[in-house]
């Protein structure tokens, strides 16, 4: 496993009421696996958008 690093974000309600829907519906063992993810998909669509 890869190691891990710490990091902190300020969201604003809407998105964590959609962040606590994504938990509720799906595979992520946690909200920082969500995120990471997310971070995954949008890298990737940045750079298929190059």
């Amino acid at each position: 496993m890869a190691e891990k690093s710490r990091v902190s974000a300020t969201i604003d309600e809407k998105t964590e009421k959609l962040l606590d829907e994504i938990m509720k519906n799906s595979y992520y063992r946690n909200k920082s696996h969500a995120i990471e993810e997310a971070i995954k998909l949008l890298y990737e669509e940045m750079k298929r958008k190059k």
